[in-house]
């Protein structure tokens, strides 16, 4: 049984990720922004353990988990947790890129930082789940492209240096996901959402198992999933 850490649990892929996880009795730990979410986190995933930090604050993670107990080692870090505003590059303000930079990418490397050796210990995997849009950026989509296309150089260069301590690095690209933020996504864009259009999420969670799953021997670097209807 494995020890796996999961950002973004309450819904969407990190959802899917946390069920599956639970399901073959593994030992999940969510992170939670603040302790209401905790106690609703706790309650949808019944023998789950909960750790309270904001990933909108990411300079706040290291006192908090000074706070509270954390695992002994950690076989995975899945960060599935992201936020998402369109607008285009002459309009978006400095505020909205500082959230989406903050939360997509300077967080889950400050969280990557503090709980890397309790992954080396278990020659773990981190994964992080990005999006199409970390590999190419449309239209309105400034923003959030250029927070995922940081999050790619992250994975990249955790991958470099972690190689030697049995560390294994996987970044997802999901196109557009059945998922809340999909929803909101549409939204922004004046769209209609129909969500049976779109990947189910359990899908993304199966690629993510697949790459967690692997024997020793090799390592998924880079997969993408993209809708198939």
């Amino acid at each position: 049984m494995g020890t796996h850490l999961i950002t973004g649990a309450g819904s969407g892929i990190g959802a899917a990720v946390a069920r599956r996880l639970a399901e073959r009795g593994e030992d999940l730990w969510l992170l939670a922004r603040h302790a209401v979410r905790a106690k609703e986190l706790a309650e949808q995933f019944p023998g789950a353990r909960t750790l309270v930090g904001d990933l909108a604050h990411p300079e706040k993670l290291s006192w908090a988990f000074g706070q509270q107990p954390l695992p002994d080692r950690l076989d995975s870090l899945v960060h599935s947790a992201g936020v998402i505003e369109l607008g285009a590059v002459g309009d978006l303000p400095a505020k909205a890129w500082q959230r989406q930079l903050t939360a997509n990418l300077v967080a889950p490397a400050e969280l990557t930082r503090m709980l890397l050796p309790l992954v080396r210990v278990a020659k773990g995997h981190v994964v992080f789940v990005n999006s199409g849009a970390g590999l190419s950026a449309r239209a309105e989509w400034g923003a959030y492209a250029a927070s995922k296309h940081g999050l790619k150089a992250l994975a990249d260069a955790l991958r470099a240096e972690e190689h030697d301590n049995g560390v294994r690095v996987t970044s997802v690209y999901p196109g557009r996901t059945a998922t809340p933020m999909q929803e909101s996504t549409h939204r922004q864009e004046g769209k209609e959402y129909d969500p049976a259009r779109w990947i189910d999420p359990e899908s993304v969670a199966t690629a993510i198992l697949t790459a967690i799953d692997l024997p020793r021997d090799a390592e998924i670097n880079d997969v993408s999933v993209r809708p198939g209807r």
